[in-house]
């Protein structure tokens, strides 16, 4: 209660503690954007055996993976991460980016999503306060984090993730908890959904390949649900001019082929977070 209290009375206390909440959630995104593929890899891989009637592969069942369990470990070398060494981005600095049994190199995406999280958090403390839309919108931003940290590294945004989302958005417009009412909550799900199926499949009959997932579809319906009908065409706006900008930037500066797939979830994910914290400042 007292806590409670002085997070309500103190804006700065407020963002400087969700920023460092942040930080530590940013570490659990790490392992979920690295073990929430591979556990959905292995459940299809177990669904398509059974239904083709074949043996399991390997004939061993495999260790048990979770979000929670084993407990991390080095890549290089499987030596076990120690706790001080875990501390969102100071252990990574302290290590100087390199595993402390071993010395090979750890990713950069640890504490760059680790310090990414901890800002959305404080952004959010600063936009929103002490309250409820400050209790959504965290969830929120993290998950589209998570989203866009697996879309990049796989090409892939797990139903796992996006529907659920929707879900929280269609319920919250019920509480009115942010601008959207359940009419236009309902349908910025359907238009975002419905948008870009549409487009979707008219690239599909135009040019016989694939433009996008079905991932995009439900992250739109998503950010429909949560923002409202009058908030997709800013969503749809800025995630596109983002996504031309680095496309083009990655064929002129890097080679890229103009067929080489550039995931659109981040972009999406990018937008929707911006026109979260704008607010009005970019709704329609």
């Amino acid at each position: 209660m007292i806590l409670t209290e002085a997070l309500r009375a103190s804006p700065a206390l407020l963002v400087a503690a969700c920023g460092l909440l942040g930080l530590i959630v940013g570490s659990f995104l790490n392992v979920v954007s690295l073990r929430l593929p591979r556990m959905l890899h292995a459940q299809a891989e177990c669904e398509c055996r059974e239904i083709l009637a074949l043996p399991p592969e390997p004939p061993e069942p495999p260790a048990r993976l979770s979000l929670l369990y084993p407990p991390s470990t080095c890549p290089a070398c499987g030596s076990r991460i120690k706790p001080w060494h875990n501390v969102p981005v100071l252990g990574w600095l302290w290590l100087r980016g390199r595993c402390a049994a071993c010395r090979a190199p750890i990713s950069l995406q640890y504490p760059a999503v680790e310090l990414a999280a901890g800002l959305a958090g404080a952004v959010c403390a600063w936009r929103f306060g002490f309250g409820l839309q400050l209790a959504a919108a965290l969830p929120l931003s993290w998950a589209l984090l998570a989203l866009a940290v697996i879309d990049v590294r796989e090409q892939l945004l797990p139903d796992d993730i996006t529907l659920p989302l929707v879900w929280a958005g269609l319920a919250l417009s019920c509480l009115g908890v942010f601008a959207a009412d359940p009419p236009a909550s309902i349908a910025g799900a359907l238009a975002g959904y419905l948008s870009l199926w549409s487009i979707y499949h008219a690239f599909r009959l135009l040019t016989g390949k694939k433009g996008m997932g079905y991932g995009d579809f439900k992250l739109l319906m998503a950010l429909g649900a949560w923002l409202g009908i009058r908030a997709l065409p800013a969503v749809v706006l800025l995630s596109s001019a983002a996504g031309a900008v680095v496309g083009i930037g990655l064929i002129l500066l890097r080679g890229h082929g103009r067929d080489t797939p550039i995931p659109f979830g981040p972009f999406l994910a990018g937008a929707g977070w911006l026109t979260l914290v704008a607010g009005k400042a970019l709704i329609l």
